[in-house]
């Protein structure tokens, strides 16, 4: 059975943004400043029943070095006890999904080293080198065309 997907309110992801991306750190730290954004949009993904197990938020921002149209995601996390059920994918398939219908030529993000093998099975390239954004620590930037 697919994963049950929805665009939501940012309350409505917050805790497990916070929870998986940025533990042991003031509850401040998971607000993003795009989070606001006019266009923006957030996506859960929904265990068993109303529990969020993954969230993503997407938002118009231009790849630098390219003019197609594009949306930025941030903020991708999965529930540890989910992580290789499939929520993560049908999240990300439906944002892409999401953001295509909003215009978006490609989807790009500053991502994981950690979490490169999910990216690239997902239809994601890896761009450049790995660096490091604090506080998460070594990333990869990835692209992809929305499908």
């Amino acid at each position: 059975m697919k994963p049950r997907t929805a665009v939501v309110p940012v309350e409505e992801i917050f805790d497990l943004r916070w929870r998986v991306l940025r533990p042991g750190l003031p509850r401040e730290s998971a607000i993003f400043l795009e989070d606001g954004h006019p266009l923006a949009f957030h996506m859960a993904a929904y265990g068993g029943g109303d529990e969020v197990v993954a969230c993503v938020t997407l938002f118009p921002e231009q790849l630098p070095g390219d003019a197609a149209i594009a949306y930025r995601i941030r903020g991708m996390a999965s529930a540890p006890e989910v992580r290789g059920r499939g929520y993560g994918s049908a999240l990300l398939h439906a944002a892409l999904e999401q953001a295509r219908q909003r215009g978006a030529e490609l989807v790009w993000c500053n991502g994981r080293t950690s979490a490169r093998g999910f990216w690239e099975g997902q239809g994601f390239t890896a761009v450049g080198e790995e660096f490091v954004l604090e506080p998460a620590g070594p990333h990869y930037l990835f692209v992809a065309k929305p499908v």
